[in-house]
């Protein structure tokens, strides 16, 4: 019981100071409308990441709930409500920064 209990604690410390992750890459949109999500490919369900465009600065925050995407060099798909407020829905794709940020 003391060893489960200790490699419990041992687990929780270890997370709790866990840095923020980042990534720069190509982003798509999907078909989920209207909803501020996103799919990545390892993420958690439920990780909120903040996507920002490198053309325009906009950023928002989104909640991970899918897999994805599943196309050579793009790191993640964002929702067409997300797209639009990125501002790159008609283009398709853009170059963006994703980065975990605290629930």
């Amino acid at each position: 019981m003391n060893k489960y209990i200790m490699v419990v604690a041992a687990l929780l410390i270890s997370s709790a100071g866990a840095e923020a992750q980042s990534w720069t890459g190509k982003a798509s949109y999907y078909g989920a409308r209207g909803h501020m999500t996103c799919a990545h490919r390892s993420l958690a369900f439920g990780t909120h990441v903040r996507v920002t465009n490198l053309a325009n600065h906009r950023s928002v925050v989104l909640v991970v709930n899918d897999r994805g995407p599943y196309i050579a060099g793009r790191i993640i798909d964002v929702s067409t409500g997300a797209a639009d407020a990125l501002g790159f829905r008609h283009a398709g794709l853009a170059n963006v920064t994703m980065q975990t940020v605290a629930n």
